[in-house]
């Protein structure tokens, strides 16, 4: 006797699905973000780099690149069962806004606000 067929095939982790038209929604929205986030940290740098006068702004310019790169690497996971955590963290971050999100299901807006509300009232 064989068992019914699981829709959820993750029953164990509680993983959202998301449908072809949410995937485009995310990565639009992920990409949107990382784009705002390294367009900044360029900026930084050029500056940084035209104010280099000695060796140790030399080495300033690399620690500040070194840092935000494993802050962006830790922050920008593109896994469908990370997205609601990114998304929450960015939201909470001004990154980006509930409309760069809109057309996700109620569930998903409901989990990115619910991480982005408890991160403001973390940070009080």
């Amino acid at each position: 006797m064989s068992s019914p067929p699981n829709p959820n095939p993750y029953p164990q982790q509680n993983e959202p699905t998301w449908s072809k038209s949410e995937k485009a929604i995310a990565r639009a929205a992920f990409d949107a973000a990382l784009g705002r986030e390294l367009h900044e940290v360029i900026q930084e740098a050029k500056r940084m780099a035209n104010g280099i006068q000695t060796s140790s702004d030399l080495w300033d310019l690399e620690h500040y690149l070194t840092e935000r790169r494993k802050q962006i690497d830790r922050k920008y996971d593109y896994r469908y069962s990370q997205l609601t955590l990114v998304f929450g963290r960015l939201l909470y971050e001004n990154r980006l806004g509930e409309d760069d999100l809109r057309g996700l299901r109620e569930e998903k807006m409901k989990a990115i606000r619910s991480l982005a509300q408890f991160l403001r009232d973390g940070a009080d």
